[in-house]
């Protein structure tokens, strides 16, 4: 079978070094890449840097091989076009549809999807030119994923740096798995809320569950390449790195979690809740540490119940139409109990799965039935975690629409 060919557009950042990694990775992974840079990007990284890592000669102007047409050929022949670094001067023309380079003409010509990886101050992203041409390239089809926040240049850091080359990756491969040129949730904004809650006893000792977030993130990149603007409400998931074009707001305890996620959902057309938060948390905090006293038995450890928030999303929807999603992670009677929490919890969909050893928690497989309010049931065989996400947003998307 043909490799997948890739068109690889780099335009002249200071990002434009972390673009090598991305090439790296999709033509390790057996993609067929040509690269395209500005002539900006050229004083970053030069072509035989981009030739020896991808296998192709790099060609930058619309007058070299003319005979073979690039301007025209290399986006009618693509399968993909991300560019990496997008910078604010890049994403105004794609909007605009000028073509004064070979980058721009090939993004003229593409009739493949198209993914962007913004990368700029967070002054330049900010600004209400940048936020409208964003808006475009999405309402037309394209997968503009959100900058990360981190270090910029020199000492300024805020939201605006190329996300991870690897989570680029990520979504460039999910972006070619569907093949769609439109995705399906673009001008969506849905919220993902991902890992374990953990509520603390006392300074060094916390209540929580094993759940490792892997499930929220999949859900979370997998929404991002669909062209979803995602917020992601991350429990205790330091370990994970955060999916490209996501925006991840990190929480601890289930109070937290709520409060995050009422805020984010007060605009969102779906609400996810893939994360493990706990039902009780203890009625009080040791300032100091317990101490184990010889001859004596700890005192016993009173809970309270958290608020659930799952119940309260669903039954007081902050905007008509809005989909809320569940997780029920069962030991026994998977499914009727499953049944039995759709109907207390009130929400749309309810995914329902078996946990125990081995099972689920931290692995990168999984299973599951997705119920739903109507009746109906979408059974899920094992599989990537990233399998039960696409299944997931199906559902919402049908539900949206």
């Amino acid at each position: 079978m043909d490799k997948p060919k890739v068109v690889l557009g780099v335009s002249g950042g200071i990002a434009a070094y972390k673009a090598c990694e991305l090439l790296r990775r999709l033509t390790e992974s057996g993609h067929d890449v040509r690269v395209v840079p500005t002539a900006s990007a050229l004083r970053f990284v030069g072509a035989a840097t981009w030739s020896a890592l991808s296998g192709h000669p790099v060609a930058t102007e619309v007058w070299d091989d003319v005979h073979e047409v690039p301007h025209v050929r290399i986006g009618q022949q693509a399968d993909l076009v991300v560019v990496a670094p997008a910078t604010a001067d890049m994403l105004a023309k794609a909007a605009h549809g000028l073509a004064d380079d070979l980058l721009t003409n090939t993004l003229l010509t593409a009739r493949c999807p198209v993914v962007f990886a913004p990368a700029m101050h967070t002054e330049m992203w900010e600004h209400p030119a940048t936020q409208e041409n964003v808006a475009t390239l999405r309402r037309r089809g394209a997968v503009v994923l959100e900058p990360a926040v981190g270090r910029l240049t020199g000492a300024d850091s805020g939201k605006g740096r190329l996300p991870d080359p690897a989570e680029i990756f990520e979504a460039c491969r999910r972006v070619l798995a569907r093949g769609v040129r439109e995705p399906d949730l673009a001008g969506r904004h849905v919220v993902v809320s991902a890992g374990g809650t953990r509520e603390p006893l006392d300074p060094v000792r916390f209540l929580g569950n094993r759940s490792s977030g892997k499930q929220g993130y999949a859900l979370a990149r997998t929404a991002a390449a669909r062209g979803a603007r995602v917020t992601l409400v991350a429990a205790n998931t330091s370990h994970l790195p955060d999916p490209a074009g996501v925006d991840v707001v990190p929480v601890g305890t289930a109070v937290q979690l709520r409060e995050a996620v009422l805020k984010a959902a007060a605009d969102a057309d779906a609400v996810v809740m893939a994360a493990a938060v706990a039902d009780f948390r203890p009625a009080a905090y040791a300032t100091g540490k317990i101490k184990k006293k010889d001859g004596q038995d700890p005192e016993p450890v009173v809970l309270v119940r958290n608020p659930d928030v799952l119940a309260e999303m669903s039954a007081d929807r902050v905007r008509p139409g809005q989909v809320i999603v569940g997780f029920a992670a069962e030991t026994d009677d998977v499914l009727a109990n499953g049944r039995a929490k759709l109907a207390r919890k009130g929400c749309d969909l309810l995914v329902v799965n078996e946990v125990g050893e081995r099972k689920t928690f931290g692995f990168e497989d999984t299973e599951a039935v997705v119920l739903a309010a109507d009746g109906t049931e979408t059974p899920v065989p094992h599989g990537p975690k990233e399998a039960l996400a696409d299944t997931v947003w199906d559902l919402v998307a049908a539900r949206l629409s």
